[in-house]
């Protein structure tokens, strides 16, 4: 009896040494080409996944923007593989409060606007009021630039207030670049890539459409 049961497993045994065997020869060169291909895309978008959570540490530890250019030295990465590395990543921020934005100085993450409002709610100290003189001053430099302060005058119809220049200067948004050669030889204003970043902005082209000013509503004085 015990006999016929050593019998019985030794055949069990060679027919499943024989199953498997033909299991592996009814593997085609396509199907183990077709694996391979899937472990090897899985390890590139592995690869990328990390390089995208490393520039992700590098914009959170960073005071400002960094730059394309930076990203790559950092990471000794290509030109091609910083751009698949942000577009994972921008994917990645879609479940959460941040979002990747790129402005004139580089990228940098940024809470959603969409939160905003719970901002100023609660910290209503870091809500930053800034006038209707300087906000319509500013456009016009960011749209008729280069501009001299006469030309801003003319377009608002209205002295500008050396206060409101000056808070410009001090913000960074706008600087003096050149003179025009009329007389007294009035300095030139332009904005700067800080003026674009604190809007968000990428380039001058990137404006929306020239606001209303409402010039026939102005007083003649600030």
């Amino acid at each position: 009896m015990a006999k016929q049961t050593d019998d019985s497993l030794l055949v069990n045994s060679q027919l499943a040494d024989s199953q498997l065997a033909d299991n592996q020869s009814s593997i085609t060169p396509d199907s183990a080409e077709q694996k391979q291909t899937t472990n090897s895309d899985l390890s590139t978008f592995n690869r990328y996944d990390l390089l995208s959570r490393r520039i992700e540490v590098l914009l959170h530890a960073s005071e400002s923007p960094l730059t394309g250019s930076q990203l790559r030295k950092y990471l000794s990465l290509s030109k091609q593989e910083l751009e698949t590395a942000l577009v994972i990543l921008q994917q990645r921020l879609t479940t959460g409060v941040l979002s990747l934005s790129e402005s004139a100085s580089g990228y940098r993450l940024q809470i959603r606007s969409e939160y905003s409002s719970l901002i100023q709610e609660v910290f209503p100290q870091r809500l930053e009021h800034l006038s209707q003189a300087l906000l319509e001053t500013l456009s016009v430099i960011a749209y008729k630039q280069p501009v001299t302060r006469s030309d801003i005058e003319q377009v608002r119809g209205v002295t500008v207030s050396s206060n409101i220049l000056r808070q410009l200067f001090d913000k960074g948004w706008i600087v003096e670049k050149g003179y025009r050669e009329t007389l007294g030889r009035p300095a030139l204003l332009h904005t700067t890539p800080e003026f674009l970043d604190a809007f968000g902005l990428e380039s001058l082209e990137q404006l929306p459409p020239l606001p209303d000013l409402n010039l026939d509503n102005k007083t003649q004085n600030e």
